[in-house]
């Protein structure tokens, strides 16, 4: 009987020390300043040691800390009771200034890449605030070194979304006007260059090169290297340790052109641009205009671009094998009289 009464003792003993401990925590103020000194609440049903990560590089072992933010901005702050990572909570404190500033997630800025900054202002008693951005080179050699995110773009919002389009030193500046009183933030910081593929046209006249940034680029630029233009183009192809010559094809498809062949798929040229399956398979046309020129990126964005009477085209290379694709064909730019394409 003493044995099975020590037993159920232990049992319970056990049991109690597996109750699961909720972890949480909260802090006052709620929207603190930087400089002001924030207190944070242990929330936590249990538990006997604290571990408290900032999001500053500043830690705590007490079990209810207080901490100054020196800076503003947004800080991810995490508590972790008695050593177990599964004990542990995590929430983001935004700090604001005493004087409206901006800040963006990223410190490092490059060109025909997005960013979004953002206004950090601290309103407590939730007054109409104003927003005025301004953005220019410290040079003022340029005037288009920034693009607008998407079609409409209200500089007078709270959040400012750029790419930029020039290597460059840029100057953001900020005026928030808030009960009656305004106040200016500015930054100064560098854009700078990034590598990335480059499409080589040739014209009659000219030959040009322009740089591509996934779905942007920059505007064709006169280019005097031609060395990537000199090959002969479209006429034969090593594909799977076969050579494809242009009159080979021709038996199969007469008005041929030219070709290109990649991932199981041949791109013709041909009254038009068209992709048939290797076999000859399923012939699609996606671009009903005489194609002047055509070449396939398979090394960076899997694309096919083509140089018709308007200009160079540019779309994804077709997946499916009854050929239909779903992206259409998309400009890329209007240079005219292409004959040669080719990327490095």
């Amino acid at each position: 009987m003493k044995k099975t009464i020590l037993l159920l003792t232990l049992c319970c003993i056990a049991l109690m020390g597996c109750k699961k401990i909720d972890v949480n925590f909260s802090y006052t103020p709620t929207e603190p300043k930087a400089g002001e000194t924030v207190k944070f609440s242990n929330l936590c049903s249990g538990g006997e040691e604290w571990e408290w990560s900032f999001g500053d590089g500043s830690t705590s072992t007490l079990k209810i800390p207080n901490h100054v933010y020196k800076r503003p901005g947004t800080y991810v702050v995490t508590l972790k009771v008695d050593n177990k990572n599964y004990l542990s909570k995590t929430a983001e404190i935004t700090v604001y200034d005493t004087v409206p500033t901006f800040v963006c997630e990223d410190s490092v800025f490059y060109i025909y890449q997005d960013y979004t900054f953002t206004a950090n202002v601290y309103n407590p008693y939730n007054y109409e605030v104003e927003y005025l951005w301004n953005v220019g080179s410290t040079d003022m050699q340029d005037t288009v070194l920034f693009e607008m995110d998407g079609d409409e773009w209200d500089i007078t919002g709270s959040t400012l979304n750029l790419y930029f389009v020039r290597a460059t030193e840029v100057k953001l500046g900020l005026r928030v006007t808030m009960n009656g009183e305004t106040t200016y933030t500015t930054k100064t910081f560098r854009v700078h260059d990034r590598a990335t593929n480059s499409l080589y046209m040739r014209t009659p006249s000219s030959d040009y090169r322009q740089r591509i940034f996934g779905q942007r680029a920059e505007a064709p630029k006169w280019t005097s290297v031609t060395s990537y233009l000199d090959a002969e183009q479209d006429t034969m192809q090593v594909y799977n340790g076969y050579t494809f010559t242009l009159s080979e094809l021709q038996t199969v498809f007469p008005e041929m052109e030219g070709f290109h062949i990649a991932n199981r798929k041949i791109y013709i040229r041909a009254n038009g641009l068209w992709v048939a399956n290797i076999d000859g398979a399923n012939l699609v046309q996606i671009d009903a205009a005489p194609c002047s020129a055509m070449i396939l990126d398979t090394r960076y964005d899997n694309r096919i671009y083509w140089a018709n009477a308007n200009g160079v085209w540019y779309m994804p290379f077709v997946g499916s094998d009854n050929n239909k694709f779903v992206t259409v064909p998309t400009p890329l730019n209007e240079v005219k009289g292409v004959t040669k394409l080719a990327m490095d």
